[in-house]
């Protein structure tokens, strides 16, 4: 073939993929299944496919699992008992409010074991908006497409008379009510795994379109006769019809925490919608939302990585209030068990989400934020303690007060919909109290904190992770007393915010259990729990977000501290199950990575690559932070390298592909790592577009070597949330080696408490 001819083909094969890239939407990059080939030893992504709109109050997914399962869907399962309306945020703490609904053919099976049916992915679509499965025992297929607290079934059956649905209220309290005059299944379901209100319920609504030629209630997988309604410990309903070949059955279902009532209400958001329609408003409403970031890209698999993370990115906090009949925006008070006015969120645990998922909601969604910082105040209000991990209720998981990282972070950005003396006086009230739940809620051992300087142990197991969170939390504390003049908590928080030197042992060159008589524990820095929550001490040596140069002087100096981060990439990969005792999933993960002892899988470490910015060597992040992307992320059921974390995971992908991440939220910097993409625009909520333009980059240009910001040179190794904000370009020139001249100089450096 001769040159010309080869030119010509080149050039043509280049229009066609730029011609298929063009026709698809954001949306068709997504892939729900992303990261659902997880089990309890090994965590994937630890997902589901969640059918739902952005931060939607009701997902449904496809169940797998035995009911109470909390992996109720694996990638490597091949039976579906049925399709679920979950709000489960992590399998660890399971779900809340479930039921399910399971078509079948044949013989009415009730007991989850029995329906249970085979699938192949196949014969599977799963998209955010619309989900569809082949049953293969039954001969029909399954759909649903979802509105924010509804859901459109519509089954289609083989010529039968024996079609049936089975509604599964679940057990531990649950009632049910078969309506044939109205073609009508109304109950509720108590399910939940601890923490709610005593007259806490998921009220739900279905109505078929086709009448039923049978009906039945049942209790503990068994039919009662003579009743159409029950309520006991678990029960279901169970309808049945004659259907022609092909025939379209269709359900639309809906849910209240509030009320029958509200139920029925919560309906209108189908109304007089067909299931197209319906399916088509979900795809729109996705399309905006992930429209927002415009990647361009001639790599599909990078394009389809990208969206399915902001998929994840905005699937929580959930939305958990409702519009009444008058249009208020009301919610049932997971704290209280109250109706209360105003917006309410859920599912989230800030340990897990402060680092990476706000500081990008910020950007992209900062209506939305405002009305979750207020709603964390009202929160408080509710229950006495500011959120740290809500499902739906406060659990107190994890480590930190972190609710105060959201508001000042928020506060900083503009973001201002609360009050902040309410919200200084609520994280007083934190910081200087221990909760009735788990190790976030308020502090342990909080006087200890404040007359030791430091959380002791043994006495508290997680001391130093403690420490050096409450430290950062204080520091967030001390910024919004600040900024809003008060000086009563300026003061009394800033006494706090240098509480990290005092579990670094110049000794070791690490961050240290301390004991309650000041001298230290026993020490191994590969060792995990102890002092160290879910990690060891190379993993905790990074968490002074506030003041990256004052933990560079306490290593030695800039090279000592660049060296200390290469050490974490060229140790290997040993794990000591310390007081774990045995190995637990975030160890195998770390293992698996094969990058030494960096354990992206889990938070405590994913900001320590671009610190090598704030010691002169940026480089080295943009190096790593590529790495980390091309290696441990894709777009396949086993695409991420960790535990996802309602966002958290994704978000960084997804600051980390624009190249910036916030290391300090609470702070307005956004420091610069090496953008994934030559090209990425994103849209305001006003309107404005910030523009990240990485010229000549590829898969080895991955090193800044210039860069201009609305045309002007930038050497420094940040930018402002309000350049972003505000619209703008953010041009780079990329290239295939290190520019070891750019961003070294000290003003070039991100926010650090010490100068």
């Amino acid at each position: 073939m001769n040159k010309k001819k080869l030119l010509s083909l080149g050039g043509a094969l280049l229009l066609g993929t730029y011609f298929l890239f063009a026709q698809k939407q954001p949306v068709d990059y997504v892939n729900p299944l992303m990261g659902t080939d997880s089990k309890i030893s090994l965590s994937n992504g630890n997902t589901y496919p969640a059918i739902a709109l952005p931060w939607g109050m009701n997902f449904w997914m496809p169940q797998t699992g035995k009911m109470g399962d909390g992996w109720a869907y694996t990638y490597a399962s091949d039976k579906i008992r049925g399709f679920k309306q979950t709000h489960q945020p992590s399998p660890w703490i399971n779900d809340y409010g479930q039921f399910s609904i399971m078509p079948m053919t044949g013989r009415l099976r009730i007991d989850q074991e029995q329906r249970a049916c085979w699938f192949s992915h196949k014969a599977e679509k799963a998209t955010p908006y619309y989900y569809s499965v082949y049953l293969s025992e039954y001969n029909l297929t399954t759909e649903i497409a979802p509105t924010e607290r509804c859901a459109y079934f519509r089954f289609t059956f083989p010529e039968t008379k024996d079609a049936y649905i089975v509604i599964d209220a679940f057990d531990r309290g649950s009632y049910v009510k078969v309506i044939p005059e109205e073609n009508k299944i109304v109950g509720y379901t108590t399910r939940n795994s601890g923490g709610v209100p005593r007259n806490f319920k998921n009220y739900f609504v279905i109505e078929f379109d086709k009448p039923f030629t049978f009906n039945k209630v049942w209790a503990d997988y068994h039919t009662v006769e003579k009743h159409l309604e029950l309520q006991s410990n678990h029960v279901g309903a169970a309808i049945g019809f004659s259907t022609k070949k092909g025939e379209q059955v269709h359900a639309k279902v809906a849910s209240s925490f509030i009320s029958p009532e509200q139920a029925e209400l919560n309906l209108k958001e189908i109304g007089k919608k067909t299931f197209e329609q319906t399916k088509e408003a979900g795809r729109k409403a996705w399309n905006d939302v992930l429209g927002r970031i415009k990647i361009e890209d001639n790599d599909e698999n990078r394009m389809r990585t990208f969206y399915s993370c902001l998929y994840r990115s905005v699937l929580f906090p959930r939305m958990f209030y409702e519009v009444n009949a008058q249009g208020e925006t009301v919610h049932y008070s997971p704290y209280n068990g109250e109706v209360r006015p105003g917006y309410m969120f859920t599912d989230t645990g800030f340990w897990d989400t402060f680092r990476s998922q706000f500081p990008l909601t910020n950007i992209l969604h900062p209506t939305m934020q405002g009305q979750y910082m207020q709603a964390l105040l009202d929160a408080q209000e509710q229950c006495g303690w500011l959120p740290s991990w809500s499902f739906p209720s406060e659990t107190g998981g994890m480590v930190g007060n972190h609710s105060i990282s959201l508001l000042t972070d928020a506060w900083v950005k503009g973001i201002r919909t609360f009050d902040p003396e309410k919200a200084l006086k609520a994280y007083a009230h934190e910081a200087m109290n221990k909760g009735p739940w788990g190790g976030a809620n308020g502090r342990v051992r909080w006087k200890d904190y404040y007359q030791l300087g430091y959380i002791p142990y043994p006495e508290s197991m997680g001391s130093t992770a403690q420490t050096l969170e409450y430290c950062y939390d204080d520091f967030c504390a001390y910024q919004l007393a600040k900024m809003t003049g008060n000086k009563f908590y300026e003061e009394v928080f800033a006494r706090q915010i240098y509480n990290y030197k005092n579990v670094y042992d110049p000794s070791v060159g690490f961050m240290r259990g301390r004991k309650l008589d000041g001298s230290w524990a026993d020490f191994d820095a590969f060792e995990w729990g102890g002092p160290y929550c879910e990690g060891n001490a190379w993993h905790y040596n990074w968490s002074v977000f506030h003041d990256v140069q004052g933990l560079i002087d306490l290593t030695g100096g800039d090279e000592r501290f660049v060296a200390k981060i290469d050490s974490v990439f060229a140790l290997p990969g040993i794990v000591k199950y310390g007081t774990y005792g045995t190995k637990i999933h975030e160890m195998l993960e770390m293992e698996l990575a094969k990058m030494g002892q960096y354990a992206q899988g889990n938070q405590p470490i994913q900001h320590m690559i671009y610190l090598y910015s704030y010691a002169g060597q940026p480089w080295k992040t943009q190096y790593w932070i590529r790495q980390v992307m091309d290696r441990l992320y894709n777009s396949s059921e086993n695409g991420y390298p960790g535990d996802e974390d309602q966002g958290g995971m994704s978000s960084w992908y997804v600051l980390s592909a624009l190249g910036i991440y916030s290391v300090c939220p609470g702070t307005d910097e956004y420091v610069l790592g090496s953008p994934k993409f030559r090209k990425a625009t994103i849209t305001m909520e006003d309107g404005k577009k910030f523009v990240i333009e990485a010229k000549g980059n590829s898969k080895d240009n991955v090193y800044i070597q210039n860069a201009t910001l609305n045309g002007k040179r930038h050497t420094r190794n940040y930018i402002h949330y309000s350049d972003i904000v505000n619209g703008g370009v953010l041009e780079l020139q990329m290239g295939n080696q290190p520019e070891k001249t750019r961003g070294t100089a000290k003003e070039d450096r991100p926010f650090s408490l010490s100068k």
